[in-house]
């Protein structure tokens, strides 16, 4: 079993806010032990608050909504 490099917070970070859907504002989605290991879901949290993002975790994903608009739940 192969193991991937350590990553650092920044690049965590950098690497999922490449991507196209996050730059045009749409939603991506990560594994919340993903998120816990490589970044610290408290300081994961903060920084999506500081950029204005919406977050929701559900079966141990997150879910981040890469823009302002307000989110409602439907069902």
């Amino acid at each position: 079993m192969s193991m991937l490099p350590p990553v650092s917070p920044e690049q965590f970070l950098a690497e999922l806010f490449s991507s196209r859907a996050a730059a045009t504002g749409a939603v991506i989605r990560r594994n919340a032990r993903d998120i816990d290991r490589y970044y610290g879901r408290a300081a994961f949290l903060e920084e999506m608050r500081r950029r204005g993002f919406s977050v929701v975790e559900n079966a141990g994903q997150m879910v981040i909504f890469c823009n302002r608009e307000p989110i409602r739940r439907l069902a």
